[in-house]
């Protein structure tokens, strides 16, 4: 179902980047409009793929098998690596263009990678502009489409030639009920949190972005940290009284080999190491900066936070990846 949902977007994205590149083909190579047709292609046969045969052992023929998955996944990486660069291009030369005049930032351009045609490949109409604005906004999804396919191409390579032990796995089948017990109150919980959030967000976007004043900026900047770190701190005492459920839990653990797991432990982890840096370059910029204000000490006690609720959300996921069904 995420599968689908990425690879929706990232449809989406290629319409759109077609559209751009359509809008001034005349200066730029055919490769340019041929790419996003290409990958729209692979998105739609890589996820009918996966949909159909993601839960598959593979064995026959399985030297072709793991050469096509290795393929396949060291595309998706491919992918994924284009368009982070794409991203970080755009999101730099939107920088310079607020910092810079236009001529100098032009001139810039003429000196890199663009050649003297620049002028010509201008995006000035309105509906240009729009597939520029779109296929941007639209990249995180292409991005997570990447990693995601990759994750499950994986699992599916370690899974050719495995062979299961029926009756060491219990299959559970979880029925799930709106209002029962508590699960009605996590849900509203967790759509509140997410609809504030976004809330949040969208009025510290727009604040810091329109506004001049220093005093609004300041106020958005306050909310934004409180807000966090008001989240933060409520998800790590709900990972610790997670963690703590799970001491009194009779259930044995499960110490199956299991690919799909042992990818879920990496991928959290090592996800997990990017915040932690974040967080701990952070705390020396904050430490060492002067003077030290409001400001400062809500950024210190939020990146303080991220670290201690990474820490208490992936020990509870990794003890319970390890349960045995009930």
């Amino acid at each position: 179902g995420g599968l689908i949902l990425f690879a929706i977007f990232s449809l989406v994205m290629d319409v759109f980047k077609i559209g751009y590149y359509s809008s001034f083909y005349s200066c730029l190579s055919a490769i340019k409009i041929i790419y996003p047709i290409v990958q729209a292609i692979f998105v739609v046969v890589q996820t009918y793929f996966l949909w159909v045969s993601a839960k598959d052992c593979i064995h026959v023929h399985l030297n072709v098998t793991r050469c096509g998955l290795m393929l396949t996944l060291t595309t998706n990486l491919a992918v994924w690596m284009s368009a982070v660069t794409d991203e970080s291009v755009h999101k730099a030369h939107s920088k310079l263009k607020k910092n810079m005049t236009e001529e100098i930032f032009r001139w810039l351009l003429k000196v890199g990678k663009r050649s003297s045609s620049v002028e010509e490949c201008n995006c000035n109409s309105q509906i240009c502009q729009i597939f520029k604005n779109g296929y941007f906004w639209l990249y995180p999804f292409n991005i997570e489409y990447s990693l995601f396919a990759s994750a499950m191409v994986y699992v599916m390579w370690k899974n050719v030639g495995r062979f299961i032990d029926h009756h060491s796995h219990h299959i559970q089948r979880l029925k799930f009920r709106l209002f029962r017990r508590t699960f009605f109150v996590g849900i509203m919980l967790g759509l509140i949190i997410l609809v504030s959030g976004l809330g949040v967000l969208i009025l510290y976007e727009v604040q810091v972005n329109s506004s001049t004043e220093s005093n609004k900026k300041s106020q958005a900047l306050t909310m934004y940290y409180i807000f966090n770190i008001v989240c933060l701190s409520l998800m790590s005492l709900v990972c610790i009284g997670g963690s703590v459920i799970y001491r009194f839990d009779k259930r044995d653990m499960d110490r199956h080999k299991n690919p799909t797991r042992t990818l879920d432990v990496a991928l959290l982890m090592g996800a997990a190491l990017g915040q932690y840096a974040i967080s701990y370059y952070s705390i020396v910029a904050i430490v060492a900066s002067t003077p030290r204000d409001t400001i400062s000490a809500l950024n210190l006690t939020y990146a303080l936070l991220m670290i201690a609720q990474h820490t208490f959300q992936n020990i509870f996921i990794i003890e319970g990846l390890h349960r045995q069904p009930p």
